[in-house]
């Protein structure tokens, strides 16, 4: 006579994979998998996740030197677990993660700097404009003719370059920065702004389906722009981009796949790309919810 146990039933196997197939779509929702979750995402705040980020799939979390941050010769992917932070020069209270600089080969700098309590930002360099985007928190921003301004989440403001202003901040803030050495032209002169990317217009864009606001005024004076894209689910890129322009871009919302040269990579909110000139890009939105990205581009100059 011929015994089975439990534990060599077929059926018994069958059974057991199943419920362990289960139990890991259960706790697999930190990662890239589509587990449902039981977190109302419509009650957290507007760019939370780029502050409270999927730092890498579940299944990896245990992984030492495990990062998808990626460095190449004409573009990066920076992503949230491999961000160094660390005191930001002459600012009070704030730490500081560079995520793209010249020595990448780029002619900008973009950062993220994560203001406490009592803190306060210092001038750039000479010649330098400043552009600044609340990722989360509120700060104060006193400009040279004596008013404060109070900017939230989703808001932004340019400083011209040697525009004296000063940032400060009564509790935890995040922002992005980016900083370029302004490329005079005679006789033309670039302006204070302060605005929130819902104050501005949708833009035609023929031939694309995605939406698309510029923060900063397209006239010959200002020698790069911030662009805000929204993508559905589903929506991608149609033209297959190789130009001059560099972009500095950072993830506000949802994931996606970036082709990069000839790599793909999946991205999600918190990640940041530098783009070189000249590198093939292109980009599609997966995911159940609308992909947002904030993105620097060089214009209005001869790449002279």
């Amino acid at each position: 006579m011929q015994y089975f146990s439990m534990n060599s039933s077929p059926h018994f196997l069958l059974l057991s994979v199943t419920i362990i197939g289960l139990l890991g779509r259960s706790v697999c929702d930190e990662g890239f998998c589509s587990a449902s979750s039981i977190l109302n995402v419509e009650s957290k705040p507007l760019y939370w996740k780029v502050t409270n980020p999927t730092l890498s799939p579940s299944h990896l979390q245990d992984l030492p030197g495990f990062t998808r941050s990626v460095y190449r010769s004409d573009h990066a992917l920076i992503t949230p677990e491999s961000h160094v932070f660390s005191p930001l020069p002459d600012w009070i209270n704030t730490l500081g993660a560079f995520l793209v600089t010249p020595a990448m080969g780029a002619h900008f700098v973009m950062y993220l700097g994560k203001m406490q309590e009592n803190s306060k930002s210092s001038l750039p360099p000479n010649d330098v404009e400043r552009f600044i985007f609340i990722v989360d928190g509120n700060v104060t921003l006193a400009d040279a003719f004596g008013k404060s301004h109070k900017l939230t989440v989703d808001s932004y403001a340019y400083l011209p370059p040697n525009f004296k202003h000063s940032i400060e901040c009564d509790g935890s803030t995040t922002l992005v920065i980016f900083e370029r050495r302004y490329s005079f032209l005679e006789n033309h002169v670039t302006e204070f702004i302060v605005g929130s990317t819902d104050k501005q217009p949708l833009l035609e864009t023929p031939g694309e389906i995605f939406e698309l606001r510029k923060l900063l005024p397209t006239s010959l004076p200002y020698d790069f722009n911030i662009h805000i894209m929204d993508f559905q689910p589903g929506e991608f890129l149609n033209v297959k981009e190789v130009h001059y322009n560099q972009h500095g871009l950072l993830l506000l919302e949802g994931q996606g796949i970036y082709r990069l040269g000839d790599s793909w990579y999946p991205v999600q909110t918190g990640d940041a790309i530098w783009m070189a000139p000249f590198v093939p890009q292109w980009y599609a939105a997966l995911g159940k919810s609308r992909s947002r990205y904030l993105l620097y581009k060089d214009v209005n100059r001869n790449p002279l």
